[in-house]
C-alpha cells in the first residue's frame, strides 16, 4: 500500500514568518495551503509540510532533500540568495567546493532558519 502512495517531507519550525520567507522566497517553493496546523509547499511533484514545534531544529540528520539535475547550478543559485553550505566529515566523501562527492553521487547540505538540515543532490546517474 505505501509503495503506491506519494511520500512528502515534514519539517518542524519555531517561527512561521521566518519559515515562509525561507521556504517560499529563498528556496522558491510554492505555498499551496496555510492553516493553524502548518504550511504546505509544492516542490516539483512533491510536497513539504512545515509545522510549528518546540522540537524545531533539533534533528541532527537531513530533514528533506531535493534531487536536482545540475547540483552546481542549484548550489550557485542558493549561494546567490544568501544560503551557506555545511561541510560534514563523512567516510569516503571528498568536497569540491561546497559539493560533497561520493562516487557518482553529489550532495550539498544547508540549514533553514531553525537549523534543520536540508540538502540538494543528484541521483548519481548523470
Amino acid at each position: 500500500m505505501l509503495g503506491q502512495s506519494t511520500i512528502f517531507a515534514t519539517v518542524a519550525v519555531s517561527d512561521f514568518a521566518a519559515a515562509k520567507q525561507f521556504y517560499g522566497e529563498t528556496l522558491g517553493l510554492q505555498l499551496t495551503d496555510e492553516n493553524p496546523g502548518g504550511i504546505t509547499y509544492k516542490s516539483g511533484t512533491g510536497k513539504l509540510f512545515v509545522y510549528q514545534s518546540p522540537a524545531a531544529g533539533k534533528n541532527q540528520a537531513t530533514s528533506a532533500a531535493w534531487e536536482v539535475a545540475d547540483i552546481e547550478a542549484a548550489a550557485q543559485d542558493l549561494r546567490a540568495k544568501g544560503v551557506n553550505f555545511e561541510h560534514y566529515e563523512l567516510p569516503g566523501v571528498v568536497y569540491q567546493g561546497d559539493i560533497a562527492v561520493m562516487g557518482p553521487l553529489k550532495a550539498a547540505w544547508f540549514k533553514d532558519p531553525d537549523g534543520n538540515i536540508l540538502s540538494i543532490g543528484n541521483d548519481g546517474k548523470a
